[in-house]
């Protein structure tokens, strides 16, 4: 996998290698050991799917003190621009947001940490 630091400090992008072949596709969503060595420790607890009508816009959410989540987000079917907003009061980038498009298509997903509002228009 490709490991892309955004803009923002601890927000990644990250780009699988995925194997074509006339059967379809391979590639790995997650493997926790690459995950760690380039963005650092994880423990995911809870695993959610989420499906939207077009035109829908799920967000701003987010969670605070010790209910704050991180996520890691993909996209199975379709595309969505998802975003990320910086909620740390004390970070030089508080208020600052990303945006990146993931699909069905590219595979990408996106990395991000606690202490930021989440949303993702379809």
């Amino acid at each position: 996998m490709n490991y892309i630091q955004t803009e923002i400090e601890g927000v990644w992008l990250i780009e699988p290698k995925v194997f074509l072949d006339e059967r379809g596709y391979f590639m790995e969503s997650f493997k926790k050991e690459e995950f760690e060595a380039n963005i650092g420790p994880v423990n995911f607890v809870q695993d959610n799917e989420s499906k939207s009508a077009f035109g829908v816009l799920r967000g701003l959410h987010y969670q605070q003190g010790e209910h704050s989540q991180a996520k890691l987000v993909r996209v199975i079917q379709g595309e969505v621009l998802d975003v990320a907003v910086d909620l740390r009061q004390s970070s030089p980038t508080f208020g600052k947001y990303v945006s990146v498009l993931l699909s069905e298509a590219n595979k990408r997903q996106f990395f991000i940490p606690r202490g930021f509002a989440h949303a993702l228009p379809s």
